[in-house]
């Protein structure tokens, strides 16, 4: 990227942001309603025809949007971290987190677009294709969440009580270490959602925390992360409690992390 190039300000970005997630959830929505066939990539996860129709659709319209910031999506083509760590920008893309839930027609997966600054996310976009919801955020402009024809709702994480606490957990992942986390946390709540809509459920204030004791790759946070952020959260992995950062190293993996609603909450007696 040109040392010269600017980007517009990130609160006129955003919006357009979240219409191009529109856009590709419609393409997922197409398919999601037909006969779909189901392939799997090298490392067994599942694909459908909706996550390459997501992925070209949303990497088409960024590229119109802002022709100068790289777009690297789960679907694109492996970029070689030598070249990756020279980005000052670029947009990160899950062009259909949960594709698992997808397959299942259960409705809970997303599409997930993140600008990211230096390590930082700083635009989180993500969309609910089901039902239009759209959860959006940019660095210092707070967090929202979109209804179809409704005004959007700023929000906020909530406090944390120790006696009432809810916990958000994975529809498809669920491990021993998180069932083991659960149970030291005392008599809770647990939500099983599917992909980012447990960092969601924090965000505007229903749970408390998402613990996430399993791999996940950073397209699966970038955008939901920011989202939380600007909603008065933290994503932090659960051994040294720092904050979730992107493109700092060649794997795309990210460590095992905590989304919490409540900073002052002492979550750190609960890990061992």
């Amino acid at each position: 990227m040109p040392k010269s190039y600017k980007i517009p300000p990130l609160s006129e970005l955003t919006p357009e942001v979240v219409k191009i997630a529109a856009e590709a959830a419609k393409k997922i929505m197409e398919v999601y309603n037909s006969s779909f066939a189901v392939t799997h990539k090298d490392d067994s996860t599942p694909l459908t025809e909706a996550d390459l129709a997501s992925h070209h659709t949303i990497s088409d319209h960024l590229r119109q949007l802002t022709p100068d910031i790289p777009v690297f999506s789960e679907e694109s083509e492996d970029v070689a971290f030598d070249i990756r760590k020279t980005w000052e920008y670029y947009w990160l893309v899950d062009p259909l987190d949960g594709t698992r839930e997808f397959i299942k027609r259960n409705g809970e997966f997303t599409v997930n677009i993140a600008l990211i600054h230096s390590h930082d996310p700083v635009i989180g976009v993500v969309n609910v294709p089901v039902n239009g919801n759209t959860y959006f955020a940019s660095r210092g402009n707070g967090a929202w969440l979109q209804l179809p024809g409704q005004p959007a709702k700023l929000l906020s994480t909530r406090k944390t009580c120790k006696d009432n606490i809810k916990v958000a957990g994975s529809r498809s992942h669920g491990s021993k270490k998180l069932q083991e986390f659960v149970s030291r946390l005392g008599d809770i709540e647990l939500l099983s959602v599917g992909s980012s809509l447990k960092f969601c459920l924090v965000a505007e204030g229903t749970v408390d925390i998402y613990p996430r004791f399993g791999p996940t790759s950073e397209w699966d946070t970038a955008a939901a992360q920011c989202i939380v952020e600007e909603a008065g959260g933290a994503v932090v992995d659960t051994t040294s409690f720092c904050r979730l950062s992107y493109n700092s190293k060649p794997e795309l993996l990210n460590p095992h992390f905590l989304v919490i609603a409540d900073l002052a909450f002492d979550w750190k007696s609960y890990m061992h």
